[in-house]
């Protein structure tokens, strides 16, 4: 009863509330502000409908129009004929096919399921070596330079350009000259080695170029057996390309078609041959659609060898991945077959 009669004598003098909090030993004095669990609702008077102070009955139908207005009284025909009208009929137009979804024109497999595979012939130990038949079929190397993205084109003529700016255009056609000299020795030296030709191989080896290649490359000569073909010429009769492979043999007791790079840069990984997968896929195809020849191939591999004698880099291309690049290269030869 005390404490509420305080209370009271408090809430009738404003100031002694006040008077009672203050700190004594401040040189300042503030006062307590006291915090209460209620709060005060802040609300503003709702707007009114405009609408409702307008003559309901006198207009009765604009106003019933007005506030019971939802949706346009356009339909989809109307605007279709009103941007027909304005803008033409819609064009066809078709979105770009992303890179990997293109479909092939013509599939044709890998592997032929029709060819005959024959006995093993008593002289089938003699590499075979068919002539490169001169015809109006495109070859698979100039089908993919016709090919080349405009990404791979760039960074080519960067390249040339580079090196023409260090040895000048009468030097760098002389540089070409030579690498291509160099890999057609290096060629030479491995079928003499193939064919059992030691004196002619010794010959070749003696030549400092050829020496550091066929060093190169001599870790990977072990793993090899059973040449079937060395230097030989094949076509597609179906897909119509033709294209010379270097060597048809056996990688680790695997048939292969083997196709063997020089190269003054090493080249540990597979995507650093850049487009040598699809051609080593392009030449399994046409052998395996090739009556020339009695066997049918499904692996390949990639042997980049170096000049200064350093381990040449093996690329072993198993039969899903020969798979893989023979997609592409179909695509390739599609394009290449629009351009003309």
């Amino acid at each position: 009863l005390v404490k509420m009669q305080f209370l009271q004598i408090l809430s009738r003098k404003p100031g002694s509330l006040e008077m009672l909090f203050q700190i004594p030993f401040c040189q300042k004095q503030f006062p307590y502000t006291c915090l209460s669990t209620s709060a005060c609702v802040y609300s503003k008077k709702k707007k009114g409908n405009s609408y409702e102070e307008v003559d309901q009955e006198k207009y009765k139908n604009l106003v019933h129009s007005v506030t019971s207005y939802k949706t346009s009284a356009q339909t989809p025909e109307t605007i279709l004929e009103e941007d027909n009208l304005l803008y033409g009929p819609p064009g066809k137009h078709r979105p770009p096919i992303k890179a990997g979804t293109k479909t092939h024109k013509n599939w044709v497999p890998l592997i032929n399921p029709s060819k005959r595979i024959l006995p093993v012939s008593s002289d089938s130990n003699v590499p075979m070596k068919i002539g490169l038949q001169r015809t109006k079929m495109p070859s698979v190397t100039r089908i993919l330079q016709e090919t080349l993205s405009p990404q791979q084109v760039f960074y080519l003529e960067r390249w040339k350009q580079k090196m023409i700016e260090e040895l000048g255009k009468e030097g760098f056609e002389e540089y070409t000259k030579n690498l291509f000299l160099q890999g057609e020795l290096f060629h030479s030296a491995l079928e003499s080695i193939f064919l059992s030709e030691q004196t002619a191989a010794k010959e070749q080896g003696e030549n400092d170029v050829v020496a550091g290649y066929l060093s190169s490359v001599e870790h990977v000569l072990e793993d090899i057996s059973e040449v079937k073909a060395l230097e030989s010429g094949v076509h597609h009769e179906t897909l119509q390309y033709l294209g010379l492979v270097d060597c048809v043999a056996k990688y680790r007791g695997r048939l292969c078609v083997i196709d063997w790079k020089t190269s003054e840069k090493p080249k540990p990984f597979l995507q650093n041959t850049y487009d040598n997968p699809l051609q080593v896929a392009a030449y399994i195809g046409a052998i395996n659609h090739d009556a020339n020849y009695d066997f049918q191939v499904r692996c390949g591999l990639i042997v980049v060898a170096y000049k200064n004698g350093s381990p040449a880099h093996p690329h072993f291309m198993d039969p899903d991945l020969c798979s893989q690049y023979w997609n592409k290269w179909l695509l390739r030869l599609e394009e290449y077959l629009d351009k003309k």
